[in-house]
């Protein structure tokens, strides 16, 4: 089945494997990041907060779900161990040490941002060389461009309510 799923693929494979497995980190880490910030997030807005990276890890999963998908597809072996996952990043991962909220949304929109430039240059690479991974990424950077807006909203919600206090 993969001898099939590489041959329509009009670039080299094994690049494209570790650039999948680049952004299967990425999502790994993004995950983490959105659900361990809805444990220990504080401060006005909380539960919306709470509700958003809930929401926003869930589909994280999913995009991690979709890429080794693929990545399997084309004959490649995902990266199997989470110590890898800092190695090879393209956003890196963001500890909360500081759960309050404005913090915890800036860290988030910052991956966010990093996620939207890595699938954008994806979709360069792939967008005549490999119509399926194209279409994934496509999937997926909707939802990051999505996840940006959602959070960049509820930090201008936060910043008028703070200022209206003053």
């Amino acid at each position: 089945m993969a001898e099939i799923g590489r041959s329509i693929v009009k670039m080299d494979v094994d690049k494209l494997l570790n650039l999948l497995n680049n952004a299967l980190a990425d999502e790994w880490l993004a995950y983490y990041q959105y659900w361990i910030g809805a444990k220990v997030v504080k401060g006005p807005m909380k539960d919306a907060v709470i509700a958003e990276l809930t929401l926003h890890a869930t589909e994280e999963l999913n995009h991690a779900e979709l890429i080794v998908t693929r990545i399997v597809q084309l004959g490649g072996t995902p990266v199997l161990s989470p110590e890898e996952w800092l190695k090879i990043t393209n956003c890196g991962y963001d500890t909360p040490s500081d759960p309050y909220v404005e913090v915890i949304l800036d860290q988030n929109i910052k991956g966010e941002q990093c996620a939207i430039r890595t699938y954008s240059k994806l979709l360069d690479i792939t967008r005549e060389a490999d119509p399926v991974t194209y279409n994934i990424i496509l999937t997926i950077i909707s939802q990051e461009v999505e996840h940006e807006e959602d959070l960049s909203a509820l930090k201008e919600d936060l910043e008028l309510m703070l200022a209206k206090r003053k």
